[in-house]
């Protein structure tokens, strides 16, 4: 067994303890106990598996990336186990934590203009890949099918499982938009009748990190908007208020935009009828956020 085989098969979690007396069942898929803490090792695992059964990503190639954070500390873990040398663009201002994780894992970090977000580090790294092919194995999250392909064969059915295929609403926010793709479509041809919400910033500044504006920002090919019956807006404050919760009120440190899409549960929960059944995920841990003061000294921080 390699670290890689740990991936998936994360349990759901009620959160009851959130969720309104007269509102549906509302359960999280716990993404952060995967094995470097994110949702994002299962694209990441996919992607490279792909690239090394179709002959891309050769011993002598370097992958290369861009990334907020959570796919590059994945990256790095799955090369670094590989032996491989790993790559990845980050927005100069991506947090410390996730920029520390990934340099422990031995991979380099090339720093783009923060001001230009993702997208610069995405365009910065498309540049650098279609100049020497021959040097790089670039698998382009943003694009690669093998992303939510993931996530229709292992998070979809696990959820359709855990719930005994129950599950009526599943809701998540959008980075590259694999985990909701593959996960939505999956549950739509289980079962048709089930809807999937996207969660949005409700603007185009805000600070829930790893999270896409969509109508502000280059839409990944994978993206399938007909996969979407609606969506719940939510704002950073929120996002962040929501977060705190699970903390002390659950148990549960996870980020903000966990913290986003446990709120757009819970508000789409209050709007459906007691026998409803609301699956989000849990995208990763908070102790990855620790260094920007989210949580505070006491409850009132």
């Amino acid at each position: 067994m390699n670290i890689a085989d740990l991936i998936g098969h994360t349990p759901l979690v009620s959160l009851e303890p959130l969720a309104a007396p007269k509102g549906a069942r509302v359960f999280a898929k716990a993404e952060f106990l995967n094995p470097s803490g994110s949702v994002k090792d299962r694209a990441a695992k996919a992607m490279i598996q792909a690239g090394l059964d179709l002959g891309l990503y050769g011993p002598d190639k370097i992958l290369i990336d861009a990334t907020s954070g959570n796919t590059g500390v994945a990256y790095a873990m799955i090369g670094a186990a590989l032996g491989r040398q790993v790559t990845l663009y980050m927005p100069g201002n991506a947090n410390f934590e996730r920029k520390a994780l990934i340099k422990a894992y031995g991979a380099k970090i090339v720093d783009t203009d923060p001001l230009e977000g993702s997208d610069g580090a995405y365009t910065a790294v498309k540049n650098e890949s279609e100049k020497n092919p021959e040097k790089y194995f670039f698998p382009n999250q943003y694009n690669n099918p093998a992303n939510p392909l993931a996530h229709y064969k292992t998070t979809g059915p696990e959820i359709w499982e855990q719930t005994e295929g129950k599950i009526t609403h599943f809701i998540n926010s959008l980075g590259t938009s694999g985990t909701f793709v593959g996960t939505a479509r999956f549950l739509k041809e289980k079962n048709l009748s089930v809807k999937t919400y996207i969660v949005q910033p409700d603007s185009p500044f805000h600070g829930i990190e790893g999270t896409k504006h969509m109508a502000s920002t280059i839409k990944p090919d994978i993206y399938d908007l007909t996969l979407v019956d609606g969506e719940e807006k939510v704002s950073t404050n929120e996002a962040i208020a929501v977060a705190k919760r699970l903390a002390r009120e659950v148990g549960l440190l996870v980020g903000v935009s966990s913290g986003a899409n446990v709120a757009a549960a819970l508000r789409l929960a209050k709007s459906l009828d007691p026998a409803a059944t609301v699956v989000t995920i849990l995208g990763d841990t908070g102790a990855r956020y620790l260094s920007e003061g989210i949580w505070g000294d006491s409850p009132e921080s």
